[in-house]
């Protein structure tokens, strides 16, 4: 289980084979890459507090292993400035069945995009200079609620 906070990019690829390389029991994959939208994003600037940060994906990640019965857990979460296409995060999920790698998979990402201390700021056509911040969605909430009680 690893989660790592970082300004490079990185290779979808690599990472998903990197979750059953050694591992034999491995039978389900499931992942998830967010990207920054185009339109009128012309960039996002993402902030986080380091260590803190770690430790809120870490905790996640934990939640989410004592849920599902998982063999392996990447979770990638890019900071700085970034344009639209780019890869923001990766979230990777290796498990003996598919109905734990998906589960578990957008359980992590429902917790990061609520639990993570992470800051966005977009910049658009129509933002001030310099761009404004981005509140939670309520949807990201809801989200991340209805696990609440639930085991699956």
């Amino acid at each position: 289980m690893e989660v790592s906070v970082q300004e490079t990019d990185f290779d979808v690829g690599t990472e998903l084979a990197a979750l059953t390389t050694h591992d034999p029991e491995a039978g389900a994959v499931a992942s998830f890459v967010g990207l920054v939208r185009g339109g009128d994003i012309a960039a996002m600037t993402l902030e986080h507090y380091p260590g803190m940060t770690e430790q809120a994906l870490a905790d996640i990640v934990a939640m989410a292993q004592a849920r599902w019965e998982l063999r392996g857990v990447r979770v990638i979460h890019r900071i700085g400035r970034l344009l639209p296409g780019a890869r923001i995060v990766f979230v990777g999920v290796a498990s003996r069945h598919r109905g734990d790698a998906f589960a578990a998979c957008e359980f992590i990402m429902d917790y990061l995009k609520t639990q993570a201390p992470f800051w966005k700021k977009e910049e658009t056509q129509n933002a001030p200079a310099g761009g404004r911040w981005v509140d939670a969605r309520e949807t990201d909430e809801l989200a991340a609620r209805r696990w609440l009680g639930s085991k699956t």
